[in-house]
């Protein structure tokens, strides 16, 4: 006799990896919004720092062109 209303191992893993990765995309974006949060934070408590960073970056970028 088979038990039809219960899911196979097949289909239980697929449905925890689906819910893995959907858990793993919310963590991530929650992550990214919180990291995005505190640099603009950073740029407003230290803009002197921040516009040499900027400078840094723009000299590097100008200077390893290939």
């Amino acid at each position: 006799m088979a038990d039809t209303d219960m899911p196979t191992g097949r289909t239980m893993g697929a449905v925890s990896a689906r819910e893995s990765a959907a858990d793993r995309r919310r963590r991530r974006e929650r992550f990214l919004r919180a990291l995005n949060e505190a640099r603009q934070v950073r740029d407003r408590v230290r803009p002197r720092l921040t516009r040499a960073a900027r400078m840094r970056e723009a000299i590097l970028l100008r200077t390893f062109r290939w």
